[in-house]
């Protein structure tokens, strides 16, 4: 066998292995996550319930636009990794140097995504009314 066909054969084998992979890790993704408000002093809006399947699936949303390990300013956090609570590093309370609070990386991501959909005008969820996203609270 040649060398480039070797390398050839090593290249395309190896990205079945990575697609592979990231379609069973895709798989084991829950079709929705409730987003509760643990760890606030008081729970004024009530949890968010997101479909995490159709917004990765259908609406082809990648991992790591919500999913993150930030390392020198960058996104290090690959697909197939660990998935730690948002709070892990946000505080609910206060914002932490660069960190921003719990509520407002939430908002950021989740608001801001589906209003540059709408400027773009593209179909998006909700985002200019909480109880259109919040359940009530308990």
């Amino acid at each position: 066998m040649s060398k480039k066909l070797l390398t050839l054969l090593t290249v395309v084998l190896s990205g079945f292995l990575f697609l592979s992979v990231g379609i069973l890790v895709a798989a084991d993704a829950p079709d929705e996550v409730v987003i509760e408000n643990k760890g606030y002093a008081k729970d004024t809006k009530g949890p968010v319930k997101l479909t995490h399947k159709k917004h990765h699936a259908d609406y082809k949303v990648a991992c790591a636009e919500c999913h993150h390990v930030i390392k020198d300013g960058k996104n290090v956090w690959k697909e197939g990794d660990k998935v730690q609570k948002c709070s892990a590093c946000h505080n609910p309370e206060k914002k932490e140097g660069n960190v921003l609070k719990l509520n407002n990386a939430y908002h950021n991501n989740c608001k801001d995504c589906h209003k540059a959909l709408e400027e773009a005008g593209k179909p998006t969820g909700p985002f200019k009314k909480c109880n259109d996203c919040h359940q009530k609270a308990s």
